[in-house]
């Protein structure tokens, strides 16, 4: 895995244009900056590797446009030592951000493909969050309570496990909507059953499978 004089040109040009789309946070812009997202493509599709775009990466999935990767990790607010839950790993870039703002990550994906595939190729990067394979819609609740939880896939509304799993002042990030485009939603946790509810832009992710999300 070569991380050339090009590439790194390549993300500086990535960085700029997610600057220009509105994203502030220096810690965010240096993640995105350091990351070589081209480790995660074929070297067939290097040219896509650091356009401000989502690109499949099998099984139906898709590794995330560096700008709605910057902008859930903009408004998660992390903090260095934080407890994330990344409900969909996928392709690992978003952890990889997350671990990069210093969070202590735990991952967990449906898919038991990407899953052992995610597994395998970031400790490589040297990225090693705690991994899990199942049913992200119903979180972790034997690692919980959690700081931070973000959802990288699109839920058909706030699955109530995943607020019980959020830690009182923690704040959770994730697209709610139907099949084609979800509205971004921040919670905060401000008491055990008292939660504030942010709105912002309307993005596309792929559906979030499971029993607190689509059933497939």
């Amino acid at each position: 895995m070569e991380d050339s004089y090009k590439h790194r040109g390549l993300r500086k040009s990535l960085v700029k244009t997610i600057q220009g789309k509105g994203i502030t946070d220096p810690k965010v812009i240096t993640a995105i900056g350091k990351i070589p997202r081209h480790f995660f493509f074929d070297n067939a599709l290097l040219a896509h590797a650091y356009q401000d775009k989502a690109f499949p990466i099998g099984e139906g999935q898709t590794i995330s446009q560096p700008y709605t990767v910057a902008f859930q990790s903009e408004k998660l607010e992390v903090a260095p030592g934080h407890k994330v839950l990344e409900v969909g790993t996928g392709s690992g870039y978003q952890a990889c951000v997350l671990m990069e703002l210093g969070a202590k990550v735990y991952t967990i994906e449906y898919n038991k493909v990407l899953f052992e595939r995610t597994k395998k190729f970031l400790p490589k990067m040297g990225y090693k969050p705690h991994f899990f394979q199942g049913d992200g819609s119903k979180g972790l609740p034997n690692k919980a309570p959690f700081d931070r939880i973000i959802v990288t896939a699109g839920a058909p509304s706030v699955p109530k496990s995943l607020i019980e799993q959020l830690t009182v002042g923690g704040v959770m990030i994730i697209p709610v909507g139907d099949n084609q485009s979800q509205k971004m939603i921040r919670i905060i946790k401000e008491g055990d059953k008292k939660i504030k509810k942010e709105t912002f832009d309307y993005f596309s992710f792929v559906p979030l499978l499971g029993d607190e999300g689509w059933k497939r």
